[in-house]
């Protein structure tokens, strides 16, 4: 509480009493951060309740595999196609294999796992906290002793962290499985350029950065969903509004932080033969 009251005294003071806007990121930014060390904290302390985090695991992971195939499907299909019909003029077809598993890898595989992520369990997130946060379930826990991030965030927190990863891997083979399928029998591509420039251009550090972009994009979704469940107010209006606050804050800090990964990740892993 201290903390808080420390984030609203700097907030209402010098630069930010004009600028209502930056003093409401400040103090969202402020809230998240210590969000986010409450809750390294108590993992670090070992206070995680595994019985909950295989819970969120089903709900994380399995429930949204699903939706993350039949993304990671469809959208190595159609770009596979589109990149088929604009290589073919240059007579360059036998480059789509490679063009499209980069893109699926490095850019398209982890961007639309964490939006569809963010669609599902980042709503479903921030609307279950939020009303207990409106019926005030979070102070009868805290009336028993039991600390609502221990028991809320945290388990969401490993959950989302082990679940995303394998979740981007999952739409990343299902994109190439579906790309494969359409340039060797639809768009009658030689099986074997399309394997053999696979093999040439994709290595592990392909790999290694879809999952790096995955583990963040965890950390983005978690957190910015905690933080508007637990920052709900006025009841079920203000629990529709947080929801979708949640989802539109995750899917914009997706997109944006996506471009610093790439920038920064490029440097370490850049693309092409080595």
């Amino acid at each position: 509480m201290m903390t808080q009251d420390f984030l609203k005294h700097w907030a209402s003071i010098l630069f930010f009493k004009r600028f209502p806007l930056a003093q409401a990121f400040y103090l969202y930014l402020g809230q998240t951060a210590l969000l986010v060390m409450e809750s390294l904290h108590s993992i670090v302390k070992g206070r995680v309740r595994w019985t909950l985090v295989l819970g969120q695991l089903v709900d994380i992971g399995y429930g949204s595999q699903f939706v993350v195939i039949v993304t990671g499907a469809f959208t190595g299909a159609v770009f596979t196609a589109q990149i088929f019909y604009q290589f073919s003029t240059l007579n360059m077809s036998s480059a789509v294999g490679p063009v499209v598993c980069v893109a699926l890898f490095r850019e398209l595989g982890p961007v639309l796992t964490g939006l569809m992520v963010a669609g599902r369990v980042g709503a479903a997130m921030s609307a279950e906290i939020g009303t207990m946060k409106v019926t005030q379930q979070l102070d009868a826990l805290r009336a028993l002793a039991v600390h609502p991030i221990d028991y809320l965030v945290v388990p969401r927190v490993v959950a989302m962290i082990i679940s995303m990863p394998l979740l981007v891997a999952e739409c990343v083979f299902f994109g190439i499985l579906s790309a494969y399928f359409v340039a060797t029998q639809l768009l009658a591509i030689p099986s074997v350029y399309f394997l053999q420039n696979i093999q040439r251009f994709i290595d592990g550090h392909n790999l290694v950065m879809s999952l790096v972009k995955g583990f963040v994009f965890a950390i983005i979704i978690v957190f910015i969903s905690c933080q508007q469940g637990l920052t709900t107010r006025e009841g079920a209006v203000g629990v529709g509004k947080a929801t979708t606050e949640a989802v539109v804050l995750c899917s914009l800090c997706i997109l944006i932080g996506n471009f610093f990964l790439t920038m920064v990740l490029n440097m370490v892993f850049p693309a092409g033969l080595r």
